[in-house]
This record gives structure tokens, sequence and C-alpha cells, in this order.
């Protein structure tokens, strides 16, 4: 069980550390205790310190830029939750009792299924495959029943019913049922299924994406974590083949590198770059500064921790100020465009209510004739739109006839754009009251293929871990237990949610494998790097010395 610790905390001296933001609660990174916690700026920067009586203080860098923090703290709204929570709760005890609580802020904006925490790859920083040797170790695979439970629990979520879930793993494409389950997905409903993949096997089997795409998939959340092969040994030689699979199947990719600074925080700029391109292909390039697990000093936190203005900044100058940093908006910008629609509709609406700190994005476009990146700011006044849509939300509310309010809208939104730099070919003013007004949301699914949406999430970890943010989360976890877990409780807590989750339904490894009749490492893609020779079914590039270079798996799934 959880224990909780009273301390009565000592502002001033917490406040001798810096200056005082505010209060929240977190958990002791050694005992799992939830302690009382302080957040600060010193030195122009965020940090958490929180004390636990049997461990010391644990003091954690938490936002890299106070001024980035204090723009973004503007943006803060409560989200609607839940109206059915799994677990009624008179007090809360968060983080102790997830699944969704009724404490907790904001629905389910993504819903993650894992189908198999199997993987055929073994990269040092993941915290989620299975693998030998590890104490209480369970091959989580749930049947095909025990998925359409979860995607019909995700439906009956209200006041908004869920509507888009990523499959995820472990690697997802291991699982023969994967076609299956997708198809699935659209049967209980679902609109948007994403798939969470290191691309591999569509890179070895183009036709993967053939069958992926007839199922229904709406696009790969694809890891690629920097450009070259030391960065990005998982699939450096790979990712162009599973792009080009992408692009004959009109699957649209996004790019998730997990972020580690001394890594590869100095390729972001040329990460993107490899996004532009493919765009068409690839429509987003999701950041995610790396969560810190298992027992690490201080020292080695300070080594590998990266915070999302320290990405942006980096963003910057790597792409020799293309990018601002001042053009980010933190993910619950965009509630005024959810709230006027409400307004307008008289209907709730799909929000992303989200901890300002948790995520930031902007949106760039290819200038058609000088072929470089332009950042949606440069053209429109995000911030005085933002405004002006709230006026608006405040003015149906306050009685005033919503066609009228409607009819100024589609009138004047277009004062916020401002046509001379806008990129030839989009009209953004008319996207956005399409989709205001008229609900006509095709001009946003042109929208994503002449623009690359930039996107940061960085989840949590037991050291900086929020209560805050976390009852905000709309990123959540659905269990066979039909539970609906957020995902900083799920993956931050593995002990009380995660490994518990995996025991109770999986299968030890000793057992799947006689079972299956085959070794966990069978699966396991050891790519090599072969010259001279074509292989059957390889993929083929040019190394840095220009030799052609020939991926052939050893082993495969």
């Amino acid at each position: 069980m959880a224990q909780i610790v009273d301390i009565s905390l000592d502002l001033r001296k917490e406040n001798a550390k810096g200056r005082f933001i505010r209060q929240t609660q977190s958990i002791c990174p050694d005992c799992n205790k939830i302690l009382p916690a302080i957040v600060f700026e010193r030195d122009n920067k965020v940090f958490m310190t929180k004390t636990c009586p049997e461990h010391g203080e644990t003091e954690e860098l938490y936002f890299g830029d106070y001024q980035m923090y204090a723009k973004f703290a503007r943006y803060w709204k409560d989200g609607k939750g839940t109206h059915a929570p799994n677990v009624p709760m008179d007090v809360c005890s968060c983080p102790a009792n997830c699944g969704l609580c009724s404490n907790h802020l904001s629905h389910t904006g993504l819903s993650n299924i894992i189908i198999t925490n199997r993987c055929d790859l073994t990269c040092w920083y993941c915290f989620f495959y299975v693998k030998k040797g590890l104490e209480g170790a369970y091959v989580y695979e749930p049947t095909m029943d025990q998925v359409r439970e979860m995607a019909r629990t995700l439906k009956a979520e209200r006041p908004v019913p869920g509507n888009s879930v990523q499959l995820t793993g472990g690697e997802p494409t291991i699982r023969p049922e994967l076609p299956a389950i997708i198809r699935m997905m659209h049967e209980e409903g679902i609109d948007h299924v994403q798939l969470n993949t290191n691309g591999i096997n569509l890179a070895l089997d183009p036709s993967l994406a053939g069958r992926l795409h007839e199922a229904g998939v709406s696009n790969l959340y694809m890891s690629f974590d920097g450009t070259t092969p030391k960065t990005n040994p998982k699939n450096h030689w790979e990712a162009p083949y599973t792009l080009e699979a992408c692009k004959k199947n009109n699957i649209g990719v996004v790019l998730v590198p997990t972020v580690i600074k001394s890594v590869n925080d100095h390729e972001l700029g040329s990460i993107i770059e490899f996004g532009h391109r493919y765009l068409g292909t690839v429509h987003a390039v999701n950041f995610q500064p790396v969560s810190l697990t298992g027992r690490m000093t201080k020292r080695e936190r300070d080594k590998y921790r990266i915070t999302i203005p320290d990405c942006i900044k980096r963003i910057e100058e790597q792409t020799n100020g293309q990018i601002t940093s001042d053009g980010w908006f933190p993910v619950p910008s965009c509630s005024p465009l959810t709230s006027f629609i409400e307004a307008f509709t008289k209907k709730e609406q799909y929000e992303l209510s989200i901890h300002f700190a948790c995520g930031a994005g902007t949106y760039v476009f290819e200038d058609a004739e000088t072929k470089k990146l332009v950042p949606l700011t440069n053209f429109v006044d995000i911030q005085g739109m933002i405004e002006y849509l709230e006026e608006k939300t405040e003015e149906i509310y306050s009685g005033t006839n919503r066609y009228v309010v409607a009819g100024k809208v589609l009138t004047q939104i277009s004062r916020f754009v401002n046509k001379e730099k806008q990129p030839k070919g989009l009209s953004f003013a008319k996207m956005i009251s399409n989709a205001l007004i008229r609900h006509d949301y095709t001009a946003i699914g042109d929208f994503h293929t002449k623009s690359m949406f930039i996107g940061m999430m960085h989840f949590q970890d037991k050291y900086n871990q929020d209560e805050e943010r976390l009852q905000r989360c709309d990123i959540h976890y659905l269990t066979p237990d039909l539970r609906i877990i957020p995902f900083c409780s799920f993956n931050v807590i593995p002990e009380w949610y995660r490994d518990r989750i995996q025991q109770k339904y999986g299968l030890p490894i000793e057992q799947w494998e006689a079972k299956n009749h085959k070794k966990l490492e069978d699966g396991l893609y050891r790519g090599t790097l072969r010259r001279g020779t074509h292989h059957a079914g390889c993929g083929c590039a040019l190394g840095e010395d220009g030799e052609e270079v020939h991926i052939q798996p050893i082993t495969g799934t």
C-alpha cells in the first residue's frame, strides 16, 4: 500500500533554494512514499525538491527555462475529467489507486493498448520490453477477447467517448494478429488507430505496410533517435525503407526520437531535416526527452537529463533560427478552439487539457519557392487568435446568438493571418473557419500533407513526478481488468501498475517458451551491414564511405 508522509515543509528554508512557485505532491524515488514537494525557480531554471524521512532529499531539474515555464503556465486549463470513474474516491490518494479515479481532470486523449511486451530489439534505455534474467519477468500478450473489451471500455468513457488508440509494445509487428487487432478497433467504433513501432519489419517486408493499410491503420508512431548510426543504431539503415513502404501505401508517419543529453541532443535539427525530406509521408516529429528509470545518482541524472525548453533551444540553434523558441506553445493552448466549438455546437468536445509542462508544439510549412521550413507563427498571430476565440466563446455563453457570433468569426478570423507571409497554396483562415463553424475537416487533412508538426512530450519519472501533472494526464493505458491508467502512473510506478498487470495476465518466460516451442531471444533482430551482394528481402543504403550497404536479418520474426 502507498504510504503518505505528512511533513510540514519549512517554506522559508525551501525558499532559500530559490523563488517559490508552488507546492505539489511527489513520490520518493527509493520507496514510493507520497511526499509533499516544492517547485521553485533558481537561475532561470525550474526545480523540484522533496524530502523522504528515510532516504533524504531529492532535488531535480523540472523545466530548463523559467521564462518559458511562466509563458506556458498562462494556458493552464482543467479538463472535463470522467463522468463514470472506475475508482470513485472521497479523498484523493493520488497516485495510489489509478484507474481512472473521480479526481482525474482529463478524459482520455490517446489510449495505449499493449499487445505484446516482447521486442525484437534490446535498446539500453528502454524500460518496457520483457527480458530474461529479471526477477518476475512475464510475457504479456492479451487475448483478442481482452483487447476487444479494452476497446469497449474506452468507447464507454464519458463525457467524451475515447476515439484514439495506440497499439504498442514491445514491438507490435511481431504479433501475427496485428492486422486483425487493427480491424477489431474499427469494429468497436474507434476511428484513429496508431501503431507504435521501430519500423524494422516494414523495411524487411514492405508488403506488411499494405496489410496494415488495408486493415485500417491510421499512422505509424515510429521510433527514430538520430540521423547517424552512432545515435540511431536501432533503425538507421532500415528507416528509409520503412518510409518508402509507407509512402507507397499512403500511411503517414510520426518520427519519435527519445532525446538523451550527451547522447543525441546535438542531432535534433538534423532529425527535423530528415523528416522534411520525407514531407508528405512524415507528418510530425515528436521529441520525447528521456525518462530516467532505475536508481541513478545525481551525477548520472545531470549527465542525461534534458527538459522541454532545453530541446526547444537546441532546435533553434540547430535549425539556424528557422524554428525559434518563441514559436512554441504548450498543448493546452488549443483549448480555446475546443471551447468555442462546444459553445457553438452545445455539445461537449474532445479536448487536450494536459498540464502545460507536459508537452509543447509548433507547425512548420515548406515554402514552395525556397523549400525552407516556415513556422506557423511566422504568418499567424496565434496568441491574438486564441484571445479572440476566448472572447467570442464568452459572447455565446453570455446570451449572444451563436450564429451571429459564428458570422463574426467567419469574417474576422483572417485578420490574424499575414497573407503576404503565408505559404502559397495554403489558406489557413479558411481551414480554421471550416473546422470551427462547418466542422469540415477535409482542409485539415490537406493541411497535414503540406506541414509538419514538431512536438515535445516529456513523460515523468520518479525523480520529477508531479501529482499536478498526473491528475491532468490524458495519455492512458487500457488494461485487461478494464481500468484506464494514466501513462505516468503505469510506467513511473511499475510495481503498482505495469509489472503487476503483466504478472497477473502474462506468462513466466519459461512457460511461454514451452507453450510456443521457441526461445524468447529467437525473435531478436540482429541486422548486419554487409557489402557487395544483394540478399533477398534486404534493404540497401549508402554507407558513410559511399559504398552500398545491405541489411540482412540473422534471425527475424
